[in-house]
């Protein structure tokens, strides 16, 4: 088991998870099940191998559940807080605005569907020797496993884009990502944006670092990805 690393990760758990409908529609998508127990279960233990010794969930559609399950998380080995979206959803960026008060000066942002493989501490310290605000993870993906958005070079994201399509485009948004939370305190608590957003002012600014990781990436944010991801964590936990 590495050290603790002291940067906390905000887990993006707060959508309504349309693409996985019916399997959603009474049950939120971190609490699917998956190879035996609830998704979360799996991300936790993955967090918890990689030294990660807080987390902080950013809930909406049925979060309840969510604590009513996880409670503090002292049964999975990661201490866990709860942040609320509130009466509307306020989308990735404003989930993790609405967060600033229990995630300290910087921390770790993970998908809520997302089932990385990739050790954490290497990328910490890249983000502290780049003396950049944000970090991107990325994956030299070539539009192998969903639609490459990044163009990547010299340690640092040039382009991302999730709606234009340019040729260079050879790497993904891997689906973790670092930042100061100076960066988040620049927009309007309890406005609604997009995480996408943030990461593109970063790139103008010349301040998102890049991080290419060589292991792919794994999801549950469609069927075709969970049954992918069942797959593998059976050959994992047989």
């Amino acid at each position: 088991m590495p050290s603790p690393l002291e940067i906390p990760v905000a887990l993006l758990a707060g959508g309504l998870a349309t693409r996985l409908r019916p399997l959603t529609e009474k049950v939120p998508k971190v609490l699917l099940p998956v190879a035996g127990q609830p998704f979360l279960a799996h991300q936790l233990e993955l967090l918890r191998e990689r030294g990660i010794t807080r987390a902080v969930l950013c809930l909406g559609y049925l979060g309840e559940m969510v604590v009513k399950e996880f409670g503090d998380g002292r049964d999975f080995g990661v201490h866990l807080d709860y942040s609320f979206d509130g009466p509307v959803l306020l989308g990735t960026g404003g989930a993790l605005r609405q967060a600033l008060p229990k995630l300290g000066d910087k921390f770790f942002v993970l998908y809520g569907d997302s089932y990385l493989t990739t050790p954490f501490r290497p990328i910490a310290e890249f983000f502290e020797r780049s003396a950049k605000r944000g970090l991107m993870t990325v994956y030299r993906n070539e539009g192998l496993y969903d639609t490459s958005n990044v163009v990547f070079g010299d340690g640092e994201i040039k382009i991302y884009d999730k709606k234009a399509r340019l040729p260079e485009m050879l790497h993904i948004d891997y689906g973790l990502s670092l930042f100061q939370a100076s960066v988040f305190e620049e927009y309007p608590a309890g406005q609604k944006f997009d995480l996408a957003e943030v990461m593109q002012r970063l790139v103008s600014q010349k301040q998102l670092a890049g991080y290419e990781v060589p292991e792919r990436f794994y999801e549950i944010g469609s069927p075709a990805g969970l049954a992918e991801l069942e797959a593998l964590l059976r050959a994992k936990h047989p």
